[in-house]
């Protein structure tokens, strides 16, 4: 059954022994997170990597406050998240969705009925407020109530950071055209108890519906506005008021696009924060069908949103258009500090929450981190839709040290010449993959898995300058080596066996391999050698 909320998972993780219940003092200044660093690097290279989940419970200046840290932070806890015995089972259930035998006869589209059945369960369903638990508590500015994000225990994760950060918050906007939802995952930088900052890059989904509102808001003038500038980080001189046509500040001046944020929600709700839904697929949806239950939602006080109705926390609000403010330094998951830029202000109007509520929150840095088992979840079970765009991929693997967007190794079938580098440009392409720096393709005989094996390919397989492509394009707005911001240059890697048709007349090689048939014998009797 899915997990109803946190609590249902942390009595799931305490029940597994994936738990650890932290009862000294911890502060959660730099202290948790130094914690929570170690335990993820615990049996670093082995089957057990990820160490267990953290539930401090003696937090250092909020009694009776608990922070839970590290809870998808092994393959196990990823697996025993999203309720599957393999990660690849869930993409099998996404290539059936979207390969669907075709019927036939009346035979056949009868037998499709009950998966069209189970498609329509997935779906979000809003429950009244009394209903909610992430109402028990309520409080709304315009009634008078304090509002003080500050009464949270929001860490600071490392020395240089420029205050205290909300890592781990699921995102909710509204596109102004369609009115579909997005669930997206930035962190939040903390000013004050009542504004945060919005980290939403500029190529991420809610800073285009901010810009949506914003086209909207300035008319006819919006075109001399620079719109990418006032979403998302460029730099301050980009954003400088006197780049911005004072007839098009008047127009977006006092416009407010409305957010809500929930902390702590079930691990499906959460995973499907950070997931490359397609356009048109909201993430609620996408978490319905992971958990195989449809999520309950509950409207908010104060904006016109929906937000799972079981979240510890859910922070209610607005970002003004045209506002932006300093946020960072922050220690990102590249394990570099981001530096500091502009982004807009989150202003809260309202909170409610659980009574006595568990505080969710990550910690990135250098590899290999709590992010680096959700990144591989995220490689094998949306691995059906690459292959819908390019049937020829056999396998893909992003590796927790290139952090994401800085590796992609991918095996293919190869049929024609040059067909590596369709796919590189196809990669480049793909949504949030057009971020990727370094493509390696192999023929599909090799594990992408083993990356020992993968660099005995590329080091044998290549001359580098025919084999080694550059091309220029977007890129992480995290990549602080690029010649410019979010603009720079990526490489691919032809590493797969060369043809005549490719310009290769050269005999090439095979591998060396052993003869199944002895292959087969001394695997019989290897257990009788005593050898290991």
């Amino acid at each position: 059954m899915a997990y109803d909320d946190l609590r249902d998972w942390i009595k799931r993780l305490d029940k597994a022994g994936e738990l650890k219940r932290i009862k000294v003092e911890v502060d959660p200044i730099l202290e948790m997170a130094e914690i929570a660093d170690r335990t993820a690097k615990l049996g670093k290279g082995t089957a057990k990597a990820g160490g267990p989940a953290l539930l401090f419970e003696n937090v250092k200046g909020y009694p009776g406050a608990r922070v839970l840290m590290n809870q998808f932070g092994s393959l196990d806890r990823m697996k025993l998240a999203l309720e599957t015995d393999s990660l690849d089972a869930i993409a099998e259930r996404i290539r059936v969705l979207i390969k669907p035998v075709m019927p036939v006869g009346m035979l056949d589209k009868l037998k499709m009925l009950p998966m069209l059945a189970e498609i329509g369960s997935f779906f979000p369903k809003v429950i009244s407020s009394r209903d909610a638990a992430c109402k028990q508590v309520i409080k709304r500015a315009d009634r008078g109530d304090v509002i003080d994000l500050l009464s949270f225990p929001v860490l600071k994760t490392w020395p240089q950071d420029g205050g205290r950060f909300i890592t781990l918050p699921c995102v909710v906007t509204r596109d102004p055209k369609s009115g579909k939802r997005n669930v997206g995952m930035y962190r939040m930088q903390v000013y004050d108890g009542q504004t945060t900052g919005m980290h939403w890059q500029r190529q991420k989904v809610a800073a285009e519906h901010m810009r949506e509102r914003l086209r909207a808001a300035a008319g006819d003038v919006a075109a001399g506005v620079d719109l990418m500038a006032l979403t998302a980080g460029g730099t301050a001189a980009a954003v400088s008021t006197g780049s911005i046509p004072s007839v098009a500040q008047a127009k977006i001046r006092g416009e407010r696009m409305e957010v809500a944020v929930a902390i702590g929600t079930d691990p499906a709700t959460t995973f499907s924060a950070i997931v490359p839904a397609p356009p048109d697929v909201e993430e609620y949806l996408i978490a319905g069908f992971l958990r195989q239950k449809p999520v309950e939602l509950v409207k908010c006080e104060t904006v016109d949103l929906e937000v799972p109705a079981h979240a510890e926390i859910i922070l209610e609000g607005y970002v003004e258009l045209g506002e932006l403010r300093t946020e960072g330094p922050f220690g990102d998951h590249t394990g570099f500090y981001t530096m500091q830029d502009e982004y807009p202000v989150f202003h809260i109007t309202c909170i409610t929450h659980r009574k006595d509520p568990v505080w969710a929150a990550t910690l990135v840095g250098k590899p290999p981190m709590e992010d680096a088992w959700m990144g591989k979840a995220v490689e094998r079970i949306f691995l059906p839709l690459m292959q819908l765009t390019m049937p020829e991929i056999v396998d893909v693997n992003l590796p927790a040290e290139g952090v994401f967007h800085n590796l992609m190794i991918v095996a293919i079938r190869k049929s024609y010449a040059g067909q590596a580098r369709k796919v590189m440009s196809g990669i480049w392409a793909m949504g949030q993959a057009m971020f990727t720096k370094c493509v390696i393709v192999v023929d599909e005989d090799c594990d992408v898995q083993d990356v020992a094996e993968v660099t005995l390919r590329v080091a044998n397989n290549i001359d580098p300058e025919r084999d080694i492509q550059f091309t220029l394009g977007p890129v992480d707005s995290l990549d602080h080596a690029s010649r410019l911001p979010n603009y720079g240059s990526k490489m691919g890697i032809d590493a797969t066996r060369k043809w005549a048709a490719e310009g290769f007349t050269r005999e090439w090689p095979p591998m060396l391999t052993m003869d199944k048939e002895v292959k087969s014998k001394i695997d019989a009797i290897w257990k009788k050698l005593g050898i290991e």
